[in-house]
Protein backbone atom coordinates (compact mmCIF):
# COMPACT_ATOMS: atom_id res chain seq x y z
CA UNK A 1 0.00 0.00 0.00
CA UNK A 2 1.51 3.31 -0.85
CA UNK A 3 1.36 6.17 1.77
CA UNK A 4 -1.00 8.71 1.25
CA UNK A 5 1.02 12.12 2.75
CA UNK A 6 1.28 13.15 6.21
CA UNK A 7 -0.79 16.23 6.90
CA UNK A 8 1.20 19.14 8.52
CA UNK A 9 -1.46 21.22 8.66
CA UNK A 10 -4.10 18.64 10.12
CA UNK A 11 -1.78 18.07 12.70
CA UNK A 12 -1.10 21.65 13.43
CA UNK A 13 -4.63 22.00 14.36
CA UNK A 14 -4.44 19.83 16.95
CA UNK A 15 -0.83 19.14 17.73
CA UNK A 16 -0.93 15.90 19.65
CA UNK A 17 -0.22 12.44 18.51
CA UNK A 18 -2.59 9.83 20.59
CA UNK A 19 -1.00 6.68 21.35
CA UNK A 20 -3.20 3.63 21.14
CA UNK A 21 -1.34 0.39 23.01
CA UNK A 22 -2.58 -2.63 23.84
CA UNK A 23 -6.18 -1.95 22.62
CA UNK A 24 -8.31 -4.49 20.70
CA UNK A 25 -9.14 -4.00 17.09
CA UNK A 26 -13.12 -3.84 17.80
CA UNK A 27 -12.26 -0.98 20.01
CA UNK A 28 -9.73 0.91 17.66
CA UNK A 29 -12.45 0.78 15.24
CA UNK A 30 -14.99 2.42 17.49
CA UNK A 31 -12.41 4.60 19.14
CA UNK A 32 -11.18 6.00 15.86
CA UNK A 33 -14.51 8.07 14.55
CA UNK A 34 -14.83 9.37 18.35
CA UNK A 35 -11.31 10.64 17.96
CA UNK A 36 -12.10 12.19 14.83
CA UNK A 37 -15.74 13.49 16.00
CA UNK A 38 -13.89 15.02 18.88
CA UNK A 39 -11.10 17.39 16.98
CA UNK A 40 -8.12 15.30 17.31
CA UNK A 41 -6.14 14.65 14.00
CA UNK A 42 -3.57 12.87 14.47
CA UNK A 43 -2.75 8.75 16.18
CA UNK A 44 -0.10 6.39 15.96
CA UNK A 45 -0.90 2.40 16.59
CA UNK A 46 2.17 0.77 18.16
CA UNK A 47 3.20 -2.03 16.46
CA UNK A 48 3.52 -4.15 19.64
CA UNK A 49 -0.15 -3.92 19.58
CA UNK A 50 -1.44 -7.46 18.51
CA UNK A 51 -2.91 -6.94 15.22
CA UNK A 52 -1.16 -3.64 14.39
CA UNK A 53 -0.70 -4.24 11.22
CA UNK A 54 -4.33 -4.48 9.97
CA UNK A 55 -5.78 -2.03 12.38
CA UNK A 56 -3.08 0.58 10.80
CA UNK A 57 -4.26 -0.43 7.23
CA UNK A 58 -7.82 -0.70 8.19
CA UNK A 59 -7.88 2.92 10.02
CA UNK A 60 -6.23 4.02 6.85
CA UNK A 61 -8.87 2.96 4.44
CA UNK A 62 -11.79 4.33 7.12
CA UNK A 63 -10.09 7.53 7.83
CA UNK A 64 -7.45 8.35 6.11
CA UNK A 65 -9.10 11.37 4.64
CA UNK A 66 -9.78 12.44 8.27
CA UNK A 67 -6.71 11.64 10.32
CA UNK A 68 -3.13 11.45 10.30
CA UNK A 69 -2.73 7.55 11.10
CA UNK A 70 0.91 6.33 12.05
CA UNK A 71 2.94 3.55 13.41
CA UNK A 72 4.91 3.20 16.78
CA UNK A 73 7.49 1.71 18.60
CA UNK A 74 9.15 1.06 15.45
CA UNK A 75 12.35 -0.20 16.26
CA UNK A 76 14.05 -2.02 13.19
CA UNK A 77 14.05 -1.30 9.21
CA UNK A 78 11.61 -4.52 8.95
CA UNK A 79 9.32 -2.81 11.47
CA UNK A 80 9.75 -0.20 9.33
CA UNK A 81 8.57 -2.01 5.95
CA UNK A 82 5.72 -3.92 7.62
CA UNK A 83 4.53 -0.39 9.08
CA UNK A 84 4.76 1.13 5.71
CA UNK A 85 3.31 -1.83 3.79
CA UNK A 86 0.41 -1.48 5.89
CA UNK A 87 -0.26 2.73 4.93
CA UNK A 88 0.97 4.34 8.44
CA UNK A 89 1.59 7.88 7.20
CA UNK A 90 4.30 8.16 9.80
CA UNK A 91 6.69 6.70 11.93
CA UNK A 92 7.18 7.04 15.71
CA UNK A 93 10.44 5.37 17.20
CA UNK A 94 10.90 4.82 21.60
CA UNK A 95 15.16 4.81 20.12
CA UNK A 96 17.08 6.15 17.07
CA UNK A 97 17.85 3.85 14.42
CA UNK A 98 19.90 5.43 11.77
CA UNK A 99 18.74 3.21 8.81
CA UNK A 100 14.77 3.46 9.95
CA UNK A 101 15.27 7.34 10.18
CA UNK A 102 16.92 7.54 6.71
CA UNK A 103 14.63 5.70 5.15
CA UNK A 104 11.97 7.53 6.23
CA UNK A 105 13.68 11.01 4.93
CA UNK A 106 14.58 9.25 1.95
CA UNK A 107 10.97 8.60 1.29
CA UNK A 108 9.36 11.75 2.23
CA UNK A 109 7.62 9.87 5.55
CA UNK A 110 7.99 12.03 8.79
CA UNK A 111 9.68 10.34 11.51
CA UNK A 112 9.60 11.37 15.09
CA UNK A 113 12.64 9.11 16.57
CA UNK A 114 12.99 8.80 20.51
CA UNK A 115 15.72 10.88 22.33
CA UNK A 116 16.48 12.05 25.65
CA UNK A 117 19.91 13.46 26.18
CA UNK A 118 20.61 16.62 24.44
CA UNK A 119 23.68 14.65 22.17
CA UNK A 120 20.57 12.02 21.24
CA UNK A 121 18.22 14.55 20.38
CA UNK A 122 20.36 16.97 18.06
CA UNK A 123 21.43 13.46 16.36
CA UNK A 124 18.03 12.53 15.45
CA UNK A 125 17.36 15.91 14.24
CA UNK A 126 20.56 16.25 12.21
CA UNK A 127 19.96 12.86 10.75
CA UNK A 128 16.53 14.20 9.58
CA UNK A 129 14.13 13.87 12.53
CA UNK A 130 10.82 15.49 11.47
CA UNK A 131 10.20 16.19 15.05
CA UNK A 132 12.15 14.44 18.20
CA UNK A 133 10.19 12.40 20.25
CA UNK A 134 11.63 13.23 23.71
CA UNK A 135 10.82 10.44 25.67
CA UNK A 136 10.46 9.50 28.39
CA UNK A 137 9.28 12.81 30.35
CA UNK A 138 7.94 11.74 33.10
CA UNK A 139 10.35 12.42 35.68
CA UNK A 140 11.66 15.89 34.51
CA UNK A 141 8.31 17.07 32.43
CA UNK A 142 8.34 20.46 31.33
CA UNK A 143 11.07 22.20 32.30
CA UNK A 144 13.43 19.57 30.53
CA UNK A 145 11.97 20.84 27.77
CA UNK A 146 12.75 24.29 28.46
CA UNK A 147 16.05 22.93 29.56
CA UNK A 148 16.22 21.79 26.06
CA UNK A 149 15.13 24.79 24.11
CA UNK A 150 17.52 26.35 25.18
CA UNK A 151 20.64 25.75 23.49
CA UNK A 152 18.39 24.00 20.61
CA UNK A 153 15.98 26.43 19.63
CA UNK A 154 15.41 25.06 15.87
CA UNK A 155 14.69 21.23 17.35
CA UNK A 156 11.03 20.71 17.18
CA UNK A 157 10.26 18.36 20.02
CA UNK A 158 7.61 16.16 20.96
CA UNK A 159 7.38 15.06 24.73
CA UNK A 160 5.95 11.74 25.31
CA UNK A 161 5.96 9.89 28.61
CA UNK A 162 4.23 11.49 31.95
CA UNK A 163 2.03 14.25 29.69
CA UNK A 164 -1.40 14.73 31.10
CA UNK A 165 -4.01 17.21 31.58
CA UNK A 166 -2.97 18.98 34.65
CA UNK A 167 0.72 19.53 32.87
CA UNK A 168 -0.09 19.41 29.10
CA UNK A 169 0.04 23.41 28.64
CA UNK A 170 2.80 23.67 30.65
CA UNK A 171 4.74 21.48 28.06
CA UNK A 172 3.82 23.87 25.06
CA UNK A 173 4.93 26.95 27.27
CA UNK A 174 8.42 25.39 27.70
CA UNK A 175 8.31 24.87 23.64
CA UNK A 176 7.16 21.90 22.74
CA UNK A 177 5.61 21.66 18.92
CA UNK A 178 3.64 18.80 19.86
CA UNK A 179 2.78 16.52 22.70
CA UNK A 180 2.60 12.45 22.98
CA UNK A 181 -0.10 11.12 25.54
CA UNK A 182 -1.17 7.73 25.94
CA UNK A 183 -2.84 6.33 29.03
CA UNK A 184 -4.04 9.40 30.11
CA UNK A 185 -5.54 9.93 26.70
CA UNK A 186 -7.28 6.84 26.32
CA UNK A 187 -8.71 6.10 29.01
CA UNK A 188 -9.06 2.80 29.84
CA UNK A 189 -12.46 2.76 31.72
CA UNK A 190 -14.24 4.53 29.09
CA UNK A 191 -13.06 2.46 26.89
CA UNK A 192 -13.91 -0.66 28.23
CA UNK A 193 -17.77 0.11 29.34
CA UNK A 194 -17.53 1.74 25.92
CA UNK A 195 -18.39 4.77 27.09
CA UNK A 196 -18.22 6.65 24.18
CA UNK A 197 -19.80 9.60 24.23
CA UNK A 198 -17.76 10.29 27.57
CA UNK A 199 -14.89 9.43 25.92
CA UNK A 200 -15.57 11.83 23.02
CA UNK A 201 -16.05 14.55 25.92
CA UNK A 202 -12.31 13.35 27.39
CA UNK A 203 -10.81 13.67 24.18
CA UNK A 204 -12.32 17.53 24.11
CA UNK A 205 -10.86 18.27 27.08
CA UNK A 206 -7.59 18.02 26.06
CA UNK A 207 -7.63 19.52 22.97
CA UNK A 208 -9.51 22.76 24.17
CA UNK A 209 -5.92 22.57 25.87
CA UNK A 210 -3.96 22.79 22.86
CA UNK A 211 -2.86 26.00 21.31
CA UNK A 212 -3.86 26.26 17.11
CA UNK A 213 -6.91 24.92 17.97
CA UNK A 214 -9.62 25.43 15.44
Amino acid sequence: MTTSAFSWARFDQAPLVGIIRNVSADDVAQVLPVYRDAGLTTIEITLNTPGAEDMIRQAVEQYGTDLNIGAGTVCTAEELEKALAAGARFIVTPIIDEAVIRRCTERGVPIFPGAFTPSEVYKAWTLGASMVKVFPTTTLGPAYISDLKGPLPQIKLLPTGGVNLANLDQFFRAGASGVGVGSHLFDKTLIRDKQWSLLKTHFQTFLHKLPHTV
